[in-house]
Parts: structure tokens; sequence; C-alpha cells
């Protein structure tokens, strides 16, 4: 159980101010919404291209490797830069090298794969120097009480930009070239590295710099005090790898054969991306007793997912699942990010947050190129299977990793099935 502070009076402890009203939070929100817009509306734009034919297919995917590459290179430096320097000062620059490059992207359309590809390495790099310097400028910036619910707005906006991104690019298009869309991006990324608040945080004295290896080192020995965060990260990429495979590959297959509409692989993805939404303003309030159980069993319910995909269920059967595992990754995600902020020492969170995202991201593209291959060689259907499997299992062997009850090493047991825990949020 969670021993509960005593609260005298409302009076001597009114409610919260609301994250929202907070002005270096909502200048941090709006930096990495901009950031996820010109993330997320990338590829369509490129997608655009290749309807118009000033991009080759295989051009397309030579470009977006070449971003996904920069994106796995940057994360881990960025992470000991954003721990060693200003946290600020990573945003700042790696925001400006993302709007530098893109224009770029925009002069090599259909002149020269070439340098859309070193320019998409760059934007790539940029985004991914981003993500651990946006993570530990949150701690920054918000105090540990507020936050899951500093979190959870800005997963809100994460979700909300997926949704909206791929529509407004389609309706800018219609008065709009792919040429000046490209460098809509690029603004985008202007306002990114702009907008976030001065950093309040002090660099690391140049005494006590090391190597960049010897730093990131030193992130993943703090990785290894946690064993919450290595079992919930091994969790994670298990999920990642099978399930979000499965989305990405036999989801379109399932669509064109079992239902024979592609409008079945649009409503899935959109009822993932409002399940996300609503997840995301359910955990902002809800205060689960075992918060770190609860999210690995949020995160079990990705396995609905390639099980939908499994069976042959109306399409509806297909939407409800794809929205309950939008819902339960929010409701891992929420409290992972929290848990991390909390639990990880300050001068390491950026080091250890980017280990997070470098195992979660670059799983991602071997997981798709693992599953087609698999699914020639056994079937669609026992590929499926052993996705569900996966994703229902490996959640329930993490929350059997002592400290996982909470996402918190402050766990300490009294009597076997009991533990209480200090508060810290």
């Amino acid at each position: 159980m969670i021993t509960p502070t005593p609260i005298a009076s409302d009076a001597a402890h009114p409610p919260p101010r609301s994250i929202l009203r907070e002005r270096r939070f909502v200048r941090l929100w709006c930096g990495t919404t901009a950031s996820g817009l010109a993330t997320w509306a990338l590829p369509f734009i490129l997608g655009l291209a290749v309807l118009d034919r000033s991009l080759t297919a295989a051009g397309l995917g030579i470009v977006l490797a070449a971003r996904t590459v920069g994106f796995l290179v940057a994360v881990p430096v960025a992470g000991v830069l954003a721990d060693r320097y200003s946290r600020r000062a990573v945003v700042l620059w790696a925001g400006l090298a993302a709007a530098l490059a893109t224009p770029l992207i925009a002069l090599g359309l259909g002149r020269s794969v070439l340098l859309m590809s070193a320019a998409a390495a760059v934007v790539g790099a940029g985004q991914g120097a981003c993500r651990p310097a946006f993570q530990a400028l949150t701690a920054e910036v918000v105090d540990a009480g507020r936050r899951r619910q500093a979190n959870a707005a800005l997963t809100l906006a994460v979700r909300v930009t997926t949704l909206v991104a791929p529509t407004a690019t389609a309706l800018a298009a219609v008065v709009l070239d792919t040429w000046t869309l490209l460098v809509g991006t690029g603004l985008l990324w202007l306002i990114a590295a702009l907008l976030p608040s001065r950093s309040l945080r002090a660099p690391a004295p140049a005494a006590d710099r090391a190597s960049l290896l010897k730093e990131f080192g030193e992130g993943v020995r703090e990785a290894r005090r946690h064993p919450w965060f290595l079992a919930g990260l091994a969790a994670l990429a298990a999920v990642i790898f099978t399930g979000y495979s499965a989305t990405g590959v036999a989801l379109p297959l399932v669509s064109r054969d079992r239902y024979g509409t592609e409008a079945v692989l649009a409503a899935a993805l959109t009822a993932y991306t409002l399940g996300a939404l609503a997840g995301a303003v359910l955990v902002a309030r809800w205060r689960p007793r075992a918060q770190g159980w609860a999210a690995l069993a949020g995160l079990a319910l990705y396995g609905f997912a390639p099980l939908s995909l499994l069976l042959p269920v109306h399409p509806a059967a297909v939407f409800a699942a794809y929205a309950i595992a939008g819902l339960g990754i929010e409701l891992f995600n929420v409290p992972w990010f929290t848990a991390t902020q909390r639990e990880v020492e300050p001068r390491l969170l950026a080091r250890v947050s980017s280990l997070d995202f470098l195992v979660s991201y670059g799983l991602a593209p071997v997981g798709l190129a693992f599953l087609a291959p698999a699914v020639d060689a056994f079937g669609l259907r026992p590929v499926l299977a052993v996705c569900a499997l996966v994703c229902f299992s490996a959640p329930v062997a993490a929350a059997l990793v002592p400290t996982s009850r909470n996402f918190s090493r402050r766990e300490r047991r009294t009597s076997p099935g009991v533990a209480l825990v200090t508060p810290t949020e």
C-alpha cells in the first residue's frame, strides 16, 4: 500500500495550479508540439512528391532511412551533451540544425537524392537530439508534483499531432507546392528551437567531463541501478519489436486480403490515435496504487492489436482492439516518463532518457525488417500469434521484477505481499 501524505486543510494545501498556466511549461509544450508537427509532416510531404513524380518510391525510402540513421546516431550523443551543457542549448542548436537542413531537402527535390538524404540525416539528428533534451528539460521546468500532468499534456500533443499532421498537410497541399511545404517544416523546427525558455541548470564543470563514450556509459550504469527501468525497457522493446511491426506489416495485408479495402487500415490507425488521446486524458488524473503494475498492464493491452488481426472478426473488432492498444500505450508512457524523471539522478537524466529512446526507436525499423521475411517463411497467422503472445507476456514478466510495482527503488518490503513506498509525487 502507499502511505498517504497527511493534509491539514484545503486552505493550507490549495489545489495545485494547472500546468497549462505555467508560462515556462507552455513554451516548452509549444516547442515540443512544433517539433512533432515537423517530424510527422515530412514523410507525408515526401509522399506527395512521389505522387507528383518529383521523387521516386526508392528515393523516398532512402531519404527516410537517412533520417532514421541520423536520429539513432544523434540520440546517445545528445543525451551526453544535454547532461554536460544546458538542455536548452541542445534544443536550440538541434532545432536550428534541422531548420537549416530542411530547405536543402527541398533544394534536392527532383535533382539529387544524395543531397536530400544528407539533409534528411541532419534533420533526423536534430530530431534525435531534441528528444532526450526535451525529456530532461521537462524535469527542470516542472516541479515533481505536477510532472505526471505535464507528461500527459506533452503526450496529448504528440497524439493530436499524429492525427492532425496528415490532414493538415493534405489540405495545405491544395494551395501550396511540395517545395513550400518542405520549407514550412523548417519554420516549425525554427519555432521548436527558439520557443522553450532558458534552462536554469548550470552546466557540468569542465574538470568533471570525460569522453562522450565514458559519459554515456555512466548513464547506462545509472539505468542499471533501477531494475524497474531495465525490466520496463525490455518489455517496451519486445512490444515495439513485435506489436508495432505487426501494425506496420500485417495490418495493411489483412486490410487488403481479408476485408478488401484499405479503409480498414486507415480506420484502425485512427482508432489507435483516438484511444491514445483518451489514455493521455485518463492518466493525467488517475493515480493507481501500484503505478508500475498499472502501467505495465496498459502496455500489455497492445497485444489485442495483433490478436485482432489473427482472428476472422468484424472490422469493428479490429478498430476496438487498436483503440484499446492506443489507450494502453499512454497508460504506460506517462507513468514511465514521470518515474524516469523522478527516480534517475538529475545530472544523468538526459543520458538515461537517450538510452530509452535509442532502444525503443531503434528496434522499430529492425522489427519491420524482420517481420516481413518471417511472414513469408512461416505464414501470417503463426507470426501474429507469436506477436500477440510476446505483447501479453513481456509486461507480465517485467512486473515480476522487484521495484516494478511502483517504478521506484524506494519500495521496501515489510511483509509478504505488502510494499510501502515513500510518496514522491
